[in-house]
C-alpha cells in the first residue's frame, strides 16, 4: 500500500458546474455558403464565453442557432442538459421537431441584439414587461415591480415611461439587456452588443455587461472589443472560416496565441 492519496473522479465530476450550453459539430449551410463547418463548445453555469473572429467568420450565425433563430444543417445543441429536437425539414436541413420545446428552451435564454430590437410602440417599462406578462404568464403587478427594479439596474429607472425613439443608442441597448433580463434567464446571449454604437456609447453598456458577469452569471458573448472580452471572459473562442481556430483562457488567447490566423486577427484588430 503505497501513500498516495486516491482522486475520487465521481466527486470531482459532481462538484463542476453544469453545462448550461453544449454544442457538438454543428454546421449550418445557406445554399451553397457554408458557414459553421462543425463547431462544437461549451459554457459552464457562471461561465463567460467570449466568441471572437473576422466578419463572416459564422459568430452571429452560431449565435443565432443556439436560440433557435437558425436551423442547424447537422449538429447537436442542449441547453440546461436538454437536447433541441430537431428533425429533416425536407430540404437537405434541420427544422424543429416540438415547438413547445424551442419555446421552453428560449425561455431560459436572454439575447440581446446588435440593433436593440425594442418595440418603438410601446414605453421602455412596456418593453420589459411584455414577454413575461404576455407569453410567461407572470401576474403583471409582478412584472412591472421586477422591470422597475431591472430599469434601475441599468441605469434608466427616470426613463420607465419614455419611448425607444427619445433615448440614445447606449440607453436603447441598456433597455434591451433589462429586457433579456426580465425573463430570468440562465443563459445570457450577446450578439455584438456595441456594434451599432457610436463610440462615446460603447462603455456604458460595456459596464452593465461586465456587472453582470461579476455577479457570476452565465454568458455567452460575441464581440469585437478585445480589450473587453479580455476582461470579462473566463474562456474565449476564436472562429475562422466557420471553424473553431482557437480557444483558451483569455491569458493564452490574447497572451500568448499558438495560431497564425489569431495572431494576425489580433495585430489586425488592436
Amino acid at each position: 500500500m503505497t501513500g498516495t492519496a486516491s482522486v475520487d473522479h465521481t466527486s470531482v465530476a459532481a462538484s463542476a458546474p453544469a453545462e448550461a450550453i453544449h454544442i457538438e459539430n454543428l454546421h449550418k449551410t445557406f445554399g451553397q455558403l457554408h458557414v459553421l463547418k462543425g463547431v462544437s463548445l461549451s459554457a459552464r453555469d457562471g461561465e463567460v464565453v467570449a466568441i471572437i473572429g473576422g466578419s463572416g467568420s459564422g459568430k452571429s450565425t452560431l449565435l443565432r442557432c443556439i436560440n433557435c433563430l437558425e436551423n442547424p444543417t447537422s449538429g447537436t445543441i442542449r441547453v440546461n442538459g436538454e437536447e433541441i429536437r430537431l428533425k429533416p425539414d425536407g430540404e437537405g436541413g434541420l427544422m424543429p421537431a416540438d415547438r413547445r420545446q424551442i419555446e421552453r428552451i428560449r425561455s431560459r435564454l436572454g439575447m440581446v441584439f446588435q440593433s436593440f430590437n425594442l418595440w418603438s410602440h410601446r414605453t421602455l417599462i412596456e418593453n420589459v414587461i411584455e414577454v413575461p406578462v404576455h407569453v410567461l404568464g407572470v401576474p403583471r403587478a409582478e412584472a412591472v415591480a421586477t422591470a422597475e427594479r431591472l430599469l434601475e439596474r441599468v441605469g434608466l429607472a427616470e426613463k420607465r415611461d419614455v419611448y425607444p425613439a427619445f433615448l440614445s443608442g447606449g440607453q436603447q441597448q441598456r433597455a434591451a439587456i433589462a429586457r433579456a433580463l426580465a425573463i430570468q434567464p440562465r443563459v445570457m446571449l450577446f450578439d455584438e452588443p456595441t456594434s451599432a454604437l457610436d463610440p462615446e456609447l460603447v462603455g456604458e453598456v460595456l459596464k452593465v455587461i461586465g456587472d453582470l458577469a461579476t455577479e457570476g452569471r452565465t454568458m455567452v458573448l460575441v464581440t469585437h472589443e478585445m480589450k473587453f472580452a479580455r476582461e470579462v471572459a473566463s474562456h474565449v473562442v476564436y472562429l475562422w472560416n466557420g471553424l473553431v481556430e482557437e480557444e483558451g483562457p483569455p491569458e493564452q488567447i490574447f497572451g500568448a496565441p499558438r495560431s497564425e490566423r489569431l495572431q494576425q486577427f489580433l495585430r489586425t484588430v488592436s
